[in-house]
């Protein structure tokens, strides 16, 4: 049981008919069109839609995980597998790819080497300038795609297998969703959602101004915007935008999922009628995107691990449920208020890449009103303290805190004796300087790409950070001025193409929390953010066009591989073969868990994309359980070349009957060819 139901679903569906407020208009032509340019003259066609859904899980074993920055936590298994999820929007004119991916962060040289792989199918349809690939942030997915350097650390280095997966994920969903393209109707709704996050910096949120605080007073942003794409009024699809961190399962957590909005997402599809294990015939794609959650935790107690669903791993999965839940109940068009779409400018864009390291700030958006600028990239004692309310972060006490905890007094002092030059000291005061990543070649990213879109009445700005709320906030507000709309239609998207860490306001920045530590291009980050992305939204406004730019050069394949991802040969223990069962619960009562030990191997030997490596079957061959149920937990133990693989399964509210656990898989000989197998193992439901 997902916990979304098909109820639930149609009473939704239901509630969209005669509810488009803007659609399209005459038929498509996107199957001959040429995409044209962001900044093409506007057309009157009508708006066609594709969607598409694919399998970007990555190793299931011994992969270290992005987010927490703690080294020990390294896959063991699958909880759910990891999926990514794209609409492309077609004017006839132009065309617009967004990409929603269930993985920790998003990194240029992932977007980049999509674009390459895109670029051979469709010749320059699909840009830096029309694309964008966006992570929901969930803290329990592999790394080592980064290619900068400060995070593939984590992960000791470079995974090809996990970056090969993820990029061969986010293609197949992109070309899914081409190939779908069709012309469609949409409806922008929003509601307030409660109890499912809680600001976590409150003493750094509160040094905002009044007028900040009293448009979230309780230091969350509850809107959640969901945009419907229909055909003949038919819902077919879903994005939807709500600020909340995905960290429902702590840094202990080593099994693979989407978190709370990977089981939103799931479970929505799941309630439409999608078979997760033929993705390509979905009838429906639900992406639960991020907003700017920078300061907003899932942990309602403020330390980790303390959602609504309880302490231990059975609460944290709990809570991902409760609060996936909540998530996808927030998305459905019954009882939400409508935001007004329109035709003007269907489909347009502006674009552009900026050297985040060097702007010069305009007074008019400095606190002072006085010129400023920022800086190469530093980060602070408090970003190495981490969110001490979700957790993660170095283990051992080095006397570094955030700052409503007192700081780290010895940095301080250090910063104070360095021989820093005073226009640097200036520019990141009061941080505690501690890690000067921007003055070393390839450890982070510096160069960011940001995008200002519009289809129809909604505009979507997108940028490679995570903002606080207030900072999203006034975000928003820059964009909605300077394009003459009401602040309802922004949506503001971080962690898009691209990794720069944290934006703060310069209020919250100076109280140097794990936010402020972590805003890695000084005190005026925000205020640079909001002058680009001014120029994007005038532009736009005024039909005027901006230099795109490029990036700053790709960096994969120069950090190193990890050690840790050399697959070697896999054995069987001795009597026995792969596939073969070690231990069994032969029968269970309703309810209760199943659990079967068989002799596995590597996992990454076939990562068993858009598949399975477990299936639950009735003694009719009828699948009830697999890789992504909220049912099952897959874990691999390896000793040497011995893997031991366990299969979990929660019977709650399976019939009673006859069934078999399936277990497949492929092994490494000393010749390195790799051979399938196959296990099953009777369990009686009682």
């Amino acid at each position: 049981m997902t916990g979304f139901s098909r109820r639930t679903f149609l009473a939704g569906l239901s509630a969209l008919g005669g509810t488009v407020l803007w659609s399209s208009v005459g038929p498509s032509t996107v199957p001959h069109a040429h995409a044209g340019t962001a900044g093409g003259a506007a057309s009157a066609a009508g708006l066609s839609v594709g969607r598409g859904i694919a399998d970007a899980t990555g190793e299931p074993l011994g992969a270290g995980m992005d987010g927490y920055a703690v080294q020990e936590q390294t896959s063991v298994g699958i909880r759910q597998r990891l999926y990514s999820r794209a609409f492309i929007f077609d004017d006839g004119a132009r065309r617009f790819c967004h990409v929603t991916v269930d993985t920790p962060l998003m990194f240029q040289s992932v977007f980049l080497e999509v674009l390459r792989r895109l670029r051979r199918h469709y010749g320059d349809s699909y840009r830096t300038d029309n694309v964008v690939l966006t992570a929901t942030h969930t803290h329990v997915g592999p790394g080592g795609r980064s290619g900068h350097a400060m995070v593939d650390l984590v992960t000791l280095g470079f995974r090809p297998v996990t970056f090969e997966a993820q990029v061969a994920g986010i293609v197949q969903s992109i070309r899914r969703a081409h190939d779908d393209i069709a012309p469609a109707e949409l409806t922008l709704v929003s509601r307030t959602v409660d109890g499912v996050g809680e600001n976590r910096s409150r003493m750094a949120f509160d040094r905002n101004p009044a007028e900040d605080i009293a448009e979230n007073p309780d230091g969350v942003d509850r809107r959640s915007v969901t945009l419907h794409v229909a055909r003949d009024g038919v819902p077919v699809g879903l994005i939807n935008w709500y600020s909340v961190h995905a960290t429902s399962f702590s840094h202990h957590i080593r099994h693979i999922s989407g978190d709370n909005k990977g089981f939103a997402a799931y479970s929505y599809e799941s309630a439409a009628g999608v078979d997760h294990l033929d993705l390509a015939a979905a009838p429906f794609v639900a992406a639960f995107a991020q907003g700017t959650p920078g300061d907003v935790t899932p942990n309602h107690g403020l330390v980790p691990g303390s959602g609504p669903g309880g302490a231990g791993e059975d609460g944290q999965k709990e809570s991902v449920a409760v609060l996936g839940r909540r998530q996808a109940d927030a998305a459905e068009p019954s009882g939400a208020t409508r935001i007004p779409l329109d035709g003007r400018g269907a489909l347009e864009g502006r674009t552009c890449w900026v050297d985040m390291d060097s702007v010069e700030v305009d007074g008019r958006w400095t606190p002072d009103g006085t010129r400023g600028r920022t800086g190469p990239a530093v980060l602070g004692a408090a970003f190495a303290a981490s969110s001490q309310e979700d957790g993660g972060g170095l283990d051992i006490d080095l006397g570094i805190d955030e700052g409503e905890r007192g700081g780290a007094p010895w940095v301080r002092r250090l910063n104070e004796l360095a021989p820093v030059p005073e226009d640097v000291r200036r520019i990141h005061a009061p941080k505690d300087m501690l890690l000067p990543m921007g003055y070393i070649d390839g450890m982070i990213q510096q160069r960011h790409l940001f995008g200002v879109w519009r289809i129809g009445g909604l505009v979507l700005v997108y940028l490679g950070f995570e903002p606080t709320v207030t900072s999203g906030l006034r975000i928003r507000r820059t964009v909605a001025e300077a394009m003459g709309l009401p602040p309802e239609n922004i949506v503001v998207q971080g962690y898009s193409c691209g990794y720069g860490h944290y934006i703060t306001t310069p209020e919250e920045y100076e109280q140097q929390d794990y936010e402020g530590g972590a805003t890695a291009f000084g005190r005026l980050e925000l205020p640079a953010v909001q002058q680009v992305v001014d120029r994007l939204a005038t532009a736009l406004a005024t039909g005027e066009q901006v230099d795109h730019r490029a990036p700053a050069g790709d960096l994969t394949g120069v950090i190193p591989a990890s050690p840790a991802a050399v697959s070697v040969v896999d054995t069987a223990p001795p009597g026995r073969r792969f596939g073969d069962v070690l231990s069994a619960d032969g029968g269970v009562s309703v309810g209760q868990t199943a659990t079967v030990r068989f002799v596995g191997a590597n996992p990454n030997n076939d990562l068993r994309l858009e598949d399975s490596y477990l299936r639950v079957e009735r003694d009719d061959g009828t699948v009830v359980a697999h890789d992504s149920s909220w049912s099952t937990l897959l874990t691999f133990d390896r000793e040497m070349t011995v893997t031991t693989t366990t299969v979990e399964w929660d019977t709650t509210g399976q019939a009673p009957g006859e069934y078999r656990v399936v277990l497949r898989g492929e092994w490494k000989d000393i010749r390195g060819t790799v051979r399938p197998f196959e296990g099953n193992c009777p369990v009686t439901v009682r």
